[in-house]
């Protein structure tokens, strides 16, 4: 199929050259947006219409829309990385569209093409290519994040899927997510409150999910932690994943144990990925479910050698102890992260174009 053109309706107030210079020595995360956004429209009529890129702006919506009344929406989180020739690429993009897929699916919205899902992202960046930082160095971890969403804009409150529906790709300009280099982080075992239970959204990226997730966040933030880790909703014994994150445990053996999917774990890219490059680095990659006695008893044991998480905006972070409310579970054995920095430089070297791409991983967005 080919990949649909996009109007343009250029900004008549962009960000001044001088403005978005200093926007972009200190982004943050989250906190500027780029000067336009990419749209496309379906209707249960017309299917996908309408592509568009028009400056960034308030969206108009009907107090009736679906979308504030049931949730039924969608989201992905992708990264474009300005090489040192220039150029812009992005990361799998073919993953995150699928993905995006799955969840429509799950979510009863349309499901977008990878031709429409990736050319979005691409007209996106042809006009707002400036917004791409350049990494100062090979520790600068700046990049451009894109928030692809697609959400149930139909006028009307009765109880089902909506026959109208927008998607619109924004853009943010982000620093490395951590300041002053990685660090372990703290993680609180969620007693009170489950992220997914089976039959539900849990594999899906949908805003519930994240809303879900908030109070169980607040609570970790309460006990000193950076994030929150939750067990299955049926026998409240397994480990899923974070909030954001999926997790890994590396074995003194040279295994490298993550919870394997099921409707209740988001799959994330990074995952996928990391599995891969696991092979490359010697390792055994396996998906399992673990228990949280597992994860106890291999701290304690140092069967467990290293633990850390992943994820689009983190990349690898490494986890140094998981607190709940009778107890810190600590690593005996470290592996002082060791496995955990080398796949986290193995897989920024890929994405920013510093060693070969062998999997064929990146697209070039610009």
């Amino acid at each position: 199929m080919p990949t649909a053109s996009f109007e343009i309706l250029p900004s008549n107030q962009p960000m001044a050259d001088e403005l978005r210079e200093n926007i972009l020595k200190n982004p943050g995360f989250g906190r500027y947006f780029t000067d336009h956004m990419a749209h496309i429209r379906w209707s249960g009529d017309a299917d996908w219409h309408g592509h568009q890129v028009r400056p960034y702006g308030p969206l108009t919506l009907d107090p009736a829309a679906s979308v504030l009344h049931y949730g039924q929406e969608i989201f992905e989180g992708i990264k474009a990385y300005r090489h040192a020739d220039g150029s812009i690429w992005t990361f799998r993009p073919e993953k995150n569209a699928e993905r995006f897929r799955r969840s429509a699916r799950r979510l009863a919205l349309p499901e977008l093409s990878d031709e429409d899902f990736i050319g979005s992202l691409k007209a996106l960046l042809a006009q707002d290519h400036a917004w791409v930082p350049t990494p100062a160095s090979a520790s600068d971890e700046c990049s451009l994040y894109l928030r692809p969403f697609m959400i149930a804009s139909e006028a009307f409150l009765g109880v089902r899927p909506s026959q109208e529906v927008d998607y619109y790709v924004i853009a943010s300009p982000a620093a490395a997510y951590f300041k002053g280099g990685v660090a372990p982080v703290s993680i609180w075992l969620s007693s009170n409150y489950k992220r997914a239970a089976a039959g539900g959204t849990g594999f899906a990226k949908c805003g519930g999910n994240y809303a879900a997730s908030l109070a169980a966040q607040k609570e970790a933030e309460a006990h000193q932690c950076g994030q929150v880790a939750f067990l299955d909703a049926a026998e409240n014994k397994w480990v899923e994943e974070l909030g954001g994150m999926n997790l890994f445990f590396v074995f003194k053996d040279g295994r490298l144990v993550t919870p394997r999917l099921t409707d209740t774990i988001l799959e994330g890219v990074t995952r996928n990925s990391v599995l891969t490059l696991a092979k490359d680095e010697g390792l055994t990659p396996e998906e399992r479910p673990i228990s949280i006695d597992e994860w106890r008893e291999g701290a304690a044991s140092g069967e467990i050698t290293e633990i850390f998480a992943c994820g689009t905006a983190a990349v690898i972070t490494p986890v140094g102890e998981l607190v709940t409310e009778n107890e810190r579970i600590q690593l005996t054995a470290s592996g002082n992260n060791e496995v955990a920095m080398r796949l986290r430089t193995k897989l920024l070297d890929l994405q920013y174009g510093r060693s070969e791409d062998k999997y064929g991983w990146l697209t070039k967005l610009v």
